[in-house]
């Protein structure tokens, strides 16, 4: 278990490091969620055979509601997951200083936002791991939903975090962005289930 949770945090540490250096020092929209969804992708194919490359609670909690990791190794997850986001939030702390995105707190447009574009991104996932995708696309199939969601969410209103380890680091931790992304990852994931187990 050392070695998947060694994975989680160092996955979360680097997607989180990525996201908050390129929303400090970048003025380009775009520029996130693509070098998100290219971390995503490469961790996919790196960790994605030792942790099954989460690197985000609500992923965690998506593939804890369809019975596809236990609670005890979900909340072990989340735990390094925390940690990892925190150790990218120091590392850019202080090196460059602290981060302010000025997001909108708590609003229900911004549950939605989150909700759709989490949902769209863990609809990916879940193709996945039921084994509908080839090994070999399973990274940009997963980038490539993660792009998909948080582009979708940022023109919906929020901020397109999907993430609620990410939001730590970005300090951004309103119930709207942490229960949203929760929310999202159990519809997408539930959602696929039903979808490919009806007969």
């Amino acid at each position: 278990m050392l070695k998947k949770l060694t994975a989680e945090f160092i996955g979360t540490a680097v997607l989180s490091l990525a996201v908050l250096l390129s929303v400090t020092v970048s003025d380009s929209v775009l520029i996130t969620p693509i070098l998100a969804a290219l971390v995503l992708g490469l961790f996919v194919y790196s960790i994605g055979s030792v942790s099954g490359c989460h690197i985000n609670p609500a992923v965690t909690l998506g593939l804890w509601s369809i019975s596809k990791v236990s609670t005890k190794d979900a909340a072990q997850y989340i735990a390094a997951q925390g940690l990892g986001a925190l150790a990218a939030l120091g590392v850019v702390t202080a090196t460059i200083g602290g981060v302010s995105l000025g997001l909108v707190a708590e609003d229900g447009s911004v549950f939605l936002a989150e909700l759709i574009g989490t949902a769209l991104f863990t609809f990916g996932i879940a193709s996945v791991v039921y084994g509908k995708v080839a090994d070999a696309a399973s990274g940009l199939v997963i980038g490539g939903s993660l792009l998909l969601g948080i582009t979708l969410a940022v023109m919906l209103g929020s901020g397109g975090i999907l993430n609620p380890a990410v939001g730590l680091a970005l300090g951004s931790t309103s119930l709207s962005y942490i229960l949203g992304s929760i929310a999202g990852a159990m519809v997408g994931m539930l959602t696929y289930r039903h979808l490919v187990q009806q007969k």
